[in-house]
């Protein structure tokens, strides 16, 4: 997909990889970035990027209704980026299980909301792309991340089946499995970080170039080749951090 003059959505665009995906789409020429946050006043940053290009809309993605009005407010949109997430760390036996429903509600749900509402728009717009923003931890588990893995491991299996179900619509489904990255979301760990900025440049690079599973960074690239050559090796490996 081109992304010059594209129509864009971003969820979760008021901060870290969701910002830099909407300042790197504004650079890549598109016409127009709906960014979206559960507070709107959260976006007052992002829409003085362009504020002739990007258009602040309030949603809460796991809100059935309000996604439903979303779509209504942005019927133009020809790619929908699914970035909005929420972490929270514990052992599977362990975190609260209020937790583990907030990281299925939004990690999973609110991408598959937004997929189900704005499949339509996309299809009457003559076709275009969804990008889900997953992580590398979907392949395998981190034990100190269990519900989030899961999550994300559920997001992954539902944009293979994304894909399948729009292939017949022109709609290109992209998965992103960054690595660690340089955000509010992983503030206090201490490790190798990639910036938010050279995520979003090899998501709009992997989008324009038609790479269905997007390896962002350097951490996620070399995993990814070492899950493939034996994925228990990695599960092990994980297992002790």
């Amino acid at each position: 997909m081109k992304l010059q003059n594209a129509t864009v959505l971003v969820t979760g665009a008021n901060r870290g990889i969701g910002l830099a995906l909407v300042r790197a789409l504004l650079g890549a020429g598109v016409q127009k970035v709906y960014a979206t946050a559960r507070d709107r006043n959260s976006l007052e940053a992002v829409t003085a990027l362009d504020s002739a290009r990007v258009i602040p809309l309030q949603v809460d993605v796991t809100n059935h209704d309000l996604v439903s009005r979303l779509s209504e407010q942005a019927p133009d949109v020809n790619l929908l980026i699914n970035n909005a997430g929420v972490l929270s760390f514990g052992n599977i036996l362990e975190v609260p299980v209020e937790k583990i429903h907030e990281q299925f509600d939004v990690n999973f749900y609110g991408a598959l909301n937004m997929a189900r509402a704005f499949v339509p728009a996309i299809e009457k717009n003559g076709g275009g792309a969804i990008v889900n923003i997953l992580t590398l931890v979907a392949l395998a588990s981190m034990p100190g991340l269990a519900t989030y893995n899961a999550s994300k491991a559920a997001a992954w299996s539902m944009t293979q089946s994304l894909r399948a179900s729009v292939s017949d619509k022109n709609i290109a489904v992209y998965g992103v499995f960054p690595g660690a990255v340089d955000t509010d979301m992983l503030a206090g760990v201490d490790m190798a970080k990639t910036s938010p900025a050279d995520i979003a440049k090899a998501v709009l690079h992997g989008i324009e170039t038609d790479l269905e599973d997007i390896f962002p960074d350097p951490m996620s690239t070399q995993l990814y080749a070492a899950w493939r050559q034996d994925h228990k090796a990695v599960e092990k490996q994980f297992a002790g951090m």
